[in-house]
Order: structure tokens, then C-alpha cells, then sequence
């Protein structure tokens, strides 16, 4: 059925589509270069050029004929946030045996949270926790011989090395491994604060000096999120690495080896830590941009599709090669481009939409995906009526492509309507590579938020398979850019950048949204998928 209904629709815009990509291809370099531009000075959250990008967005919606659907029957989502960034004045002290150790920010440690709220003034218990990690559906509990309410859990990066596809789902990194989850997991011990250790020289982890520059920016919030709790990152270098353990019976090698081997341990550590951070801190307004293209037949007009891109980047941050403005041109003022035009196209005259599609512009993604989770908790549109998210975060670069990944298609229906609108297409679907599961896996973009909220939800990226690169060579090309150009103030303009493959990607996204607003078929979340019960849940609740 949904093969039949697919025909049919494409059949009928392929001619439409494929009249405008040399202009497609244009606006989407116009658009990428003018909110990429060094006079928005990065587009940070909460500043003048991420407000000007906003105002440009919406003006380029409303000549394309969006309605405006933010608040007030305006184009805008208010969102109250709070910004901190710590001083050089900040401390923090490690003591043992009546001896001090004093750690200065930005060299010995780094903070993943600010604000008064972290004070921790008094001499507060650490304990060694492994990893941080508790997994019931691994049998893996790091605190469970401890008890930490009240203390300072300390844990290694990653988790426990595995082959088993099975377990922590072998080579490949799991959610458990993030810091994110880390620092919640420790907060729902009862922790008061967490410190992640920093191995320099690991060859699993990157060095000193580019957390340094990723942790330059400001720290923002959602105002009505604002924690109490400390989260460190802390440069173990020898000498911090034997006071932090000294007296506990281990010494951090001791740690690694057993790491190794799948025998950690837990255990209290004789050093305790008093904090005291020196702050610059503001409460602001910044906004999401929301437009809507209603529908256009009676069939689902109460129904909403999401497509959605964040417009904001780091703003300026630590200079590299003289450079200081993180411009975010492909992360992601080019989804932002080509989400405003699978507006323009999506909204031609002769395009037929059973459901309205909501064009959610969303700021705070870098600081964690702040305007997102505001929208899904004040919704424009009710949840249970929105039957599904698109997530546009960059877009192809390198060369045209031959094949799509689906980064949550596994999840729901929507890896369904995803093949069938590959192969109408002429492109195959691809499983996540390995390498990407690190870096672009379901829960680093905005389309966990609308997950979380029970959205059915995905991402979907260029595979490997180029026309003119072997898949080995756009692996490599990928990891370069990673590893030189993202997050760096090289991702600017002056990168090469394959438009004729962007341009591609931008037509293969609205064949796939075109098809999510005119079919019948029912989208579900499949049903080993915790995000289901969140699902039924806001059914039941008419939310």
C-alpha cells in the first residue's frame, strides 16, 4: 500500500522538483553563507547574531508564504535561559592528610555545569565509581557496593570494553558512555557532584587542548532547569592522578588495568574537594522560529508533521590559527537552508498536504538541546497529534551519494517510508556505520527531544557509497572533517563543499516528507522502544 502511494505522489513532483535545482542550489549557497557569515559572530545562543539569524529566517518564511505559528500568531517561541561562565578566579582544592593540592581552571579542570548553585565549601567525600555507569539490562552496576548521597562520585570516560554486539553493544559507544549520562546517573544516587577523569595520552580520547576550546563557551540553560550540581572534567596528569588516589590501596594505572581486564571496582578514595567558582552570569530571552504550511485537504488537517534544524552554533570561543568566530556553516546553518527551502518546495502550488508541516527552527542544540525540549514541553501543536519529526542536521558535502542512513529508522515506522522513498529514488539504505554511531548516534541531535516527548523521530544522512569517492575514501573524508573542521571556526565558507550533492539531499528529504503528510499508513514506534510507552502516554493523556 504505502509502495503504491509513494508511486504516485513522486510521479507527480518529480517534474516540479527537478525544475528547480539549479535554483535550489543557489539559495541553499545563499542562505548556508549569510547565517555562516563572520558579521553573526557564530550565532551563540542567547547573542546578537543568533537573534539576527532568527530575524532572517523569518523573514525568508514569510516570503515563501509560511504562516506564522510561534507565539502570538507571531513567528517566534519565547525561551527563558540562564548563561554562566566561570572566571579565572574559580577553584577548586583537593585535600588528603592535611595536605592541598590547589587546581586551576582551564589547565587542571574544566566545568561542565556553572553558576553560585556549584559551591561546594567544605571538604566533600570523593568516591571512585568505574565508569558511572548503572545498566540493568546488562547486569552492570558501579554503585552498587557504595553509597555516595552527599559525596563526589569520580569515574573513567567510556564503558566497559566489549566484542559482544549484545553487550554495551559491542565496539560500537552506548548512551551509558556519554558525560551526560554519567552526571545524571550520579545525581540519581544522590550525588552532590560527579568529576570525570581526563587520561592525557589515552588513545581513546582527544587532547587536553580541545576540551579546552570546547569548553570556552558559555554555559546555558533552561531557566527552569537551572542544577546545584558540579559536573568536572579533570586533567589526570601524574602527579593530580597519585594525590587523588593516594591512601585508597590503588593507583589510577592500577584502575586502567583492571578496567581492561572487566574487573573494576568501586571504592572510597581518602581525598576530599572544596569548590569555590567566581561567575558571570545573565538571564535572557532567545527564541525558536516556528512557520507552518497548513494543509491543504480535509483528509489530516489535524495532524502535524515536524521538520525541524538548529540555527545556532558556539558563537566565539578560543582562537585557532587566529581565528576566533565558530561560524557552524555546515553544523548547521546548511540544515537551517535546507529546511527553509523544503519549505519553498513542499509549499508549491500543485503539492498536496493531508497534513500541516511545522518548520521548527530551534536554538540551544550546542548547549544541549535547549530549544527542543522547550518545544516539546510548551508544544505549539499537541503531541499526540504529531505524528512524526524530521531532523535536518547538516547535509550531504562531499559528493553525490548513492545510498541514505536512517539514524533512528530502526526505531519505528519511519524506517519503513524511508526505504520505500530510497528506492523510488534510486538509492539504496544503509545501516549506521560504526564510526558514525560515535559521533552522530539517535541521541546527539534534536530529534531525541522529540523521541523523549514520543515522536516518532529520525535523522537521515548520506551514506558512503559516492559516485566518485570509494566508500574507504568518504569514511576518511569524514573523520578528517571531524576531526579538523567540526567545532573549529574552519567550518566556515571556505571549506569545500559539494552543493550539487546538498542539493540532492534537500530533494531526497522532501520526496521523504511529502510522503510522511499524504500516507495513510499509521507511524508507531516498535515495541522493544521505550520511547513507545511515552507514546500511549500522551495519547491517553490528549497532550
Amino acid at each position: 500500500m504505502i509502495k503504491i502511494i509513494i508511486i504516485s505522489i513522486l510521479l507527480f513532483s518529480t517534474a516540479v522538483f527537478a525544475q528547480q535545482t539549479d535554483s535550489l542550489l543557489l539559495r541553499l549557497r545563499q542562505h548556508t553563507a549569510v547565517l555562516s557569515a563572520d558579521s553573526l559572530q557564530g550565532r551563540a545562543t542567547g547573542t546578537a547574531g543568533e537573534r539576527e539569524a532568527g530575524n532572517y529566517i523569518a523573514r525568508k518564511l514569510a516570503q515563501i508564504g509560511a504562516q506564522p505559528f510561534g507565539n502570538q500568531n507571531l513567528w517566534f517561541q519565547n525561551i527563558p535561559m540562564h548563561g554562566s561562565q566561570p572566571l579565572s578566579a574559580t577553584r577548586i582544592c583537593l585535600t588528603n592528610n592535611g595536605q592541598r593540592f590547589p587546581l586551576r581552571l582551564a589547565k587542571d579542570f574544566l566545568l561542565f555545569r556553572s553558576g553560585a548553585q556549584t559551591f561546594i565549601p567544605n571538604p566533600t567525600p570523593l568516591v571512585f565509581v568505574g565508569y558511572g555507569i548503572s545498566a540493568p539490562e546488562f547486569d552492570y552496576n558501579d554503585y552498587l557496593s557504595q553509597d555516595v548521597a552527599g559525596k563526589i562520585v569520580v569515574f573513567l570516560p567510556g564503558e566497559p570494553p566489549s566484542q559482544d554486539k549484545d553487550y554495551f553493544a559491542g565496539a560500537a559507544p552506548t548512551v551509558y558512555s556519554y558525560p551526560e549520562s554519567k552526571q545524571r546517573t550520579a545525581i540519581a544516587h544522590g550525588a552532590i557532584g560527579s568529576i570525570l577523569l581526563h587520561i592525557p595520552n589515552a588513545a581513546q580520547d582527544k587532547p587536553w587542548l580541545h576540551y579546552q576550546q570546547a569548553f570556552s563557551f558559555e554555559d546555558v540553560t533552561l531557566a527552569y532547569r537551572v542544577t546545584g550540581n558540579l559536573s568536572v572534567l579533570l586533567n589526570t596528569t601524574d602527579s593530580l592522578a597519585h594525590f587523588l588516589f593516594r591512601g585508597s590501596g590503588y593507583k589510577l594505572q592500577d584502575v586502567l588495568q583492571d578496567a581492561a581486564r572487566h574487573a573494576l571496582r568501586s571504592f572510597p578514595l581518602k581525598t576530599k574537594l572544596q569548590f569555590s567558582g567566581s561567575f558571570i552570569e545573565r538571564d535572557f530571552v532567545t527564541r525558536n522560529v516556528v512557520g507552518l504550511l497548513p494543509a491543504n485537504t480535509l483528509f489530516k488537517k489535524d495532524e502535524y508533521v515536524i521538520v525541524s534544524a538548529h540555527y545556532d552554533h558556539l558563537g566565539i570561543g578560543l582562537p585557532v590559527r587566529g581565528d576566533s568566530i565558530y561560524n557552524g556553516a555546515m553544523d548547521n546553518a546548511a540544515g537551517t537552508a535546507g529546511v527553509l527551502e523544503l519549505a519553498r518546495l513542499l509549499n508549491a502550488p500543485d503539492i498536496k498536504r493531508k497534513r500541516s508541516l511545522i518548520l521548527l527552527f530551534v536554538t540551544g542544540e550546542e548547549k544541549g538541546l535547549l530549544g527542543s525540549a522547550y518545544y516539546t514541553d510548551h508544544p505549539l501543536a499537541p503531541l499526540y497529534k504529531t505524528i512524526a519529526n524530521l531532523n535536518v542536521d547538516g547535509l550531504a558535502m562531499f559528493d553525490l551519494f548513492k545510498n541514505v542512513v536512517g539514524v533512528g529508522a530502526d526505531y519505528s515506522d519511519l524506517g519503513e517510508i524511508l526505504k520505500a522513498t530510497a528506492e523510488e529514488d534510486s538509492l539504496a539504505v544503509a545501516p549506521v556505520p560504526p564510526q558514525f554511531l560515535q559521533y552522530e548516534s539517535f541521541s546527539r541531535s534534536d530529534q531525541m527531544s522529540f523521541a523523549w516527548a514520543g515522536i516518532q523521530s529520525i535523522l537521515i544522512m548520506d551514506g558512503l557509497n559516492y559516485r566518485h569517492l570509494t566508500p574507504g575514501a568518504g569514511l576518511q573524508k569524514w573523520l578528517d572533517w571531524n576531526n579538523r573542521i567540526y567545532h573549529s571556526p574552519f567550518d566556515d565558507m571556505q571549506q569545500p563543499i559539494n552543493w550539487q550533492a546538498a542539493t540532492r539531499h534537500v530533494r531526497f528529504l522532501a520526496d521523504f516528507l511529502q510522503t510522511l503528510l499524504n500516507t495513510e499508513q499509521k507511524i508507531r514506534w516498535k515495541d522493544s522502544v521505550p520511547f513507545k510507552n511515552i507514546r500511549l502516554q500522551t495519547i491517553a493523556e490528549r497532550r
